[in-house]
């Protein structure tokens, strides 16, 4: 299932390196595209970071190899730069 996590910097260097992150996760009301950005704006709101994850049960931890993507407000808009989960370094380097 797909769920959305808003996380601190210090969080995203615990996913890093390679330890589970456990923080509040906001699940999409269905798998509709509407739904799936509300759901990726409210975690927006509750962290530096927005991050898209697969877990097998919703309140599962989240492991960097679960996570499909970040997303980023760059400069404050509300617009969210989407990056891969392998661009874990770039987002870091972002939030310093």
């Amino acid at each position: 299932m797909r769920v959305y996590l808003g996380l601190d910097a210090a969080a995203l260097d615990r996913l890093a390196a390679g330890e589970p992150v456990l923080a509040e996760q906001f699940v999409p009301a269905s798998e509709d595209e509407e739904d799936e950005l509300a759901a990726l704006e409210v975690a927006a709101e509750h962290g530096e970071v927005a991050v898209a994850a697969e877990v097998d049960a919703e309140d599962d931890p989240v492991l960097l190899a679960r996570v499909a993507a970040f997303h980023v407000d760059l400069d404050g808009s509300g617009h969210l730069a989407w990056y891969a989960a392998d661009e874990i370094v770039a987002v870091r380097a972002l939030l310093s």
